[in-house]
């Protein structure tokens, strides 16, 4: 099968660093490989309302900003979460599209965590800051969800850039975006199952 790659661009900001490394990434993807790039500005979600004990879960129209991504989502074999470093952790458009898995989660029909079951998931941020370390909680939200979908995860991609194009001076995270998708992408784990061996 080949494969299908979904970039899910989630900065407030156009051609940003997080795209621009995201981008030279995507350039060594193989040629029969497909690319679906989603702005989720341009395809702004609704607030999450959490109705698990509430009502029935309905399928999002397919016009809709949530029914266009959630069929995206479920016909990649890879979801690519380019998202900046934003306190910490993933942006607030890239987390409301998350938070939108938990809702997918109950629409009868879909089996959206049996789909994405065994499918990768891939991060990619950069950062305004030259110790890494600190993006430790933007790399748990990614793996974490993985594990609890299911999921491979293949890592997160860091670069370092603040003013815009600021990424492209970073030869170390182009370097590793030369190869960033070809690595294989382990099952995710969550972190009390990695360390109990």
């Amino acid at each position: 099968m080949s494969r299908r790659f979904l970039f899910v661009l989630g900065s407030a900001r156009t051609e940003g660093n997080t795209e621009l490394l995201a981008r030279a990434a995507a350039e060594q993807l193989p040629g029969d490989a497909e690319q679906r790039w989603l702005r989720l500005a341009e395809h702004p979600l609704p607030d999450f309302a959490d109705l698990r004990h509430d009502s029935e879960h309905v399928r999002p129209t397919a016009d809709s900003a949530a029914g266009l991504l959630l069929d995206a989502t479920l016909a990649a074999t890879d979801i690519v979460i380019a998202s900046p470093l934003y306190w910490y952790s993933v942006s607030g458009l890239t987390k409301r599209y998350l938070d939108h898995w938990s809702g997918w989660l109950r629409i009868p029909g879909v089996d959206f965590r049996a789909t994405l079951a065994g499918r990768t998931l891939w991060g990619i941020a950069a950062l305004a800051h030259v110790e890494q370390s600190v993006a430790d909680p933007y790399i748990g939200t990614l793996n974490n969800s993985a594990a609890y979908m299911g999921m491979r995860f293949g890592g997160v991609l860091l670069g370092n850039g603040s003013a815009p194009g600021d990424v492209l001076k970073d030869t170390d995270a182009l370097a590793r975006a030369k190869t960033f998708f070809a690595q294989d992408a382990p099952l995710a784990r969550f972190p009390y199952e990695a360390s109990a061996g």
